[in-house]
């Protein structure tokens, strides 16, 4: 949880004090898109892992 935390005001750091609100949006699109396709990586392979897909 500690990891979570921490991970989280990174990414609000990241953001503070900004003066082009685009870039700010663009940004801020662009790390969830990036949080979304690392997240449905990790899930295609445990789902290859548990029905025992063989890395050949």
């Amino acid at each position: 949880m500690e990891k979570v935390l921490h991970f989280r005001e990174i990414y609000l750091e990241a953001f503070r004090n900004w003066k082009n609100l685009f870039l700010k949006e663009y940004f801020k699109v662009f790390s969830w898109f990036c949080f979304a396709l690392l997240f449905v990586t990790l899930y295609a392979f445990i789902y290859r892992v548990l029905t025992g897909f063989a890395f050949d």
